[in-house]
């Protein structure tokens, strides 16, 4: 019986250290992957991103897989509230990089990228996301 408790004891205290809630700083950065080209997740992924970044919370914003047609000026009739919001941000100082492999496999131009993006490579893709205290999300 004392075995069991002490078994029940030590699952107790692994479970809470598993379940325990991360809090972020009130400077923590964050990185969020944008993968789709449906307008509304689009806009839910910038507009809360930007809301974050007014908090003090510096803000990466990565166009990846169909996200990188937000960031074609070839779009900018479909998407121009997406793309005046990502200029805006990146006035203020956020970083928008767009996936090199997805703007190849999709037949965009680097030419025809919004100005102000930058094309993502390993050190600069990688430098923003493992930031130490970096939290991500996705769209």
């Amino acid at each position: 019986m004392k075995l069991i408790s002490y078994l029940l004891l030590a699952m107790a205290v692994c479970m809470g250290a598993i379940a325990t809630p991360s809090f972020s700083g009130d400077t923590d950065p964050l990185f969020i992957n944008l993968t789709s080209d449906d307008s509304h997740r689009a806009n839910m992924a910038i507009t809360f991103g930007g809301k974050q970044n007014e908090l003090g919370h510096p803000l990466t914003i990565f166009l990846n897989d169909k996200g990188v047609f937000i960031g074609s000026k070839l779009n900018s009739e479909k998407f121009a509230e997406h793309q005046k919001a990502l200029t805006e941000l990146m006035g203020k100082g956020v970083t928008v990089i767009i996936c090199p492999m997805c703007i190849k496999h999709y037949g965009i131009k680097e030419s025809d990228l919004l100005p102000s993006l930058k094309v993502g490579k390993p050190e600069l893709t990688g430098g923003a996301l493992f930031t130490d205290n970096t939290k991500t999300l996705t769209w």
